[in-house]
């Protein structure tokens, strides 16, 4: 049985017997998308973990594309009557979207097991555990007996718009030089499956021999990695001309550790 972002008013904190709860099916699985209290921020879904997995997309309350205007909604998404109603309320109406992208991409929307999505934003969560991080969406109920006991909040980021997937890497680089610059570091992921495009791993002083680590959401599952595009950039013209290189380059995948 699976929740798609159910509702906040006169459902939390009632009684199991009236609003979706573990007890209903052998496997409930939940999406939350718009679980903001209902008052004052208008959040139209429920909050706590009620399900066997619980998935919280984005942290469960803000989606990412959201925010945007009304116009912007309408000429984008689908049409004048479907832009106008997601509009209104795009959040809630995020979970469906996800769980139809879901079943389209049977590796994708990796849900990582966590206490917070603040820890879950600063790496603490990664990699997948052992037995994998359950799909949220369609195919959920492959990991439905590997979590029996208590309630599992799991977290992930997803695109803005379609195709919402992501997949997450933690990229670790040590630069290599002479002297320290400012700037940034760029790199780029490319795999038998596809390539990503640039993400930054950090900016601001450069020194070489540091180590810099960044936690990235791609937009492609690169599959088995060949090959890694390290740049680097100083903000203005440097009359020295500094050099920076890549010592080097860890890449970790959080689907397969």
């Amino acid at each position: 049985l699976s929740g798609l972002d159910p509702a906040q008013p006169y459902f939390q904190g009632t009684p199991i017997e009236v609003r979706l709860d573990k007890s209903d099916a052998d496997f409930v699985d939940v999406i939350h998308t718009d679980s903001a209290p209902t008052i004052p921020n208008l959040g139209f879904g429920i909050r706590p973990a009620i399900g066997h997995i619980d998935f919280y997309p984005n942290g469960g309350e803000e989606m990412p594309g959201c925010d945007k205007n009304a116009l912007s909604q309408i000429v984008d998404i689908d049409g004048i009557w479907e832009g106008t109603r997601d509009f209104v309320a795009c959040n809630h109406l995020r979970s469906y979207k996800y769980y139809s992208d879901s079943i389209i991409y049977p590796d994708g929307f990796l849900g990582y097991p966590c206490a917070s999505y603040d820890l879950f934003q600063e790496g603490n969560c990664f990699p997948c555990p052992e037995g994998g991080c359950p799909n949220m969406g369609h195919y959920a109920d492959r990991h439905k007996d590997q979590f029996k006991n208590d309630f599992v909040k799991l977290y992930l980021n997803t695109a803005e718009t379609k195709d919402f997937p992501l997949w997450r890497y933690k990229i670790t680089v040590t630069l290599s030089g002479k002297s320290k610059v400012r700037g940034y570091v760029n790199v780029a992921l490319y795999g038998d499956d596809g390539n990503t495009k640039q993400y930054q791993i950090t900016k601001g002083t450069l020194k070489p021999d540091n180590t810099y680590t960044a936690y990235i959401d791609a937009d492609v599952n690169v599959g088995d990695i060949t090959k890694v595009k390290f740049l680097w950039n100083n903000n203005w013209i440097n009359p020295t001309f500094p050099k920076l290189g890549a010592e080097t380059i860890t890449v970790e995948v959080g689907e397969n550790r």
